[in-house]
């Protein structure tokens, strides 16, 4: 190794220079979640939410929304939150339930979501994460494949008798705020029937596919996090 010094005229090279040192930041991968309901949901995402946290914080991040509002109406609160957040989200999330809503409602929301992303100049993506009826089926994906259509009310006294089994001798309400951690264990297997009734359900419209979700996409994407 030579001890001799640089050659001034080497000194203005690149391989002279020294490398500098720097952090560079991270920035997390924004995600809004935004809901028709303002219990059941909202309390279920934040769960998930921090569950994420838990482990990956400044990976990711969620924002909820609960709006109170339905179909078309939860998309466009979803754009304004967008338009008016200095968060960039990259992936907006709307949730809701089929219910008794009108099928051109159920059916051009999930259209619309797709027009938004095709078109968004930032390249956020739409999802609408209907369920036919309603997020109980969701719920009861996790313990059992479900390909009856029932109305929404009979899911109750079912999800509450696989709650009692779990040791919630209360059963299930829609207040419930470990909803998500009861739930937890079974995520890949709620993520399976999902799809799986996705497959039988090939080829039909929202209001159309009974039984059905969607919310799974959500959770099939960040399930790594987990």
């Amino acid at each position: 190794m030579s001890l001799k010094p640089p050659k001034k005229t080497d000194l203005s090279k690149s391989w002279m220079k020294k490398r500098e040192s720097r952090n560079v930041r991270m920035h997390p991968e924004y995600h809004l979640i935004v809901t028709e309901g303002t219990k059941t949901e909202p309390s279920y995402f934040r769960a998930f939410r921090d569950s994420i946290n838990k482990n990956h914080k400044g990976r990711i991040r969620l924002d909820i929304c609960g709006t109170g509002m339905n179909t078309l109406s939860i998309v466009n609160r979803a754009v304004a939150i967008v338009k008016n957040s200095p968060n960039q989200y990259k992936h907006v999330w709307i949730v809701y339930d089929t219910d008794d809503f009108p099928s051109e409602d159920i059916d051009r929301t999930e259209k619309v979501c797709k027009e938004l992303s095709a078109k968004d100049k930032d390249n956020i993506a739409y999802h609408a994460l209907w369920s036919n009826q309603c997020i109980e089926l969701w719920f009861l994906l996790h313990f059992d494949f479900m390909h009856s259509d029932l109305q929404r009310h009979l899911y109750f006294p079912k999800l509450s008798d696989y709650l009692k089994k779990e040791g919630k001798e209360d059963g299930y309400r829609k207040d419930r705020e470990d909803m998500f951690n009861i739930l937890k264990p079974y995520i890949n297997n709620a993520i399976r029937n999902a799809e799986k009734l996705e497959k039988q359900n090939h080829g039909k419209l929202p209001s159309a596919s009974a039984p059905g979700t969607k919310v799974y996409m959500l959770f099939d994407r960040l399930k790594s996090y987990l």
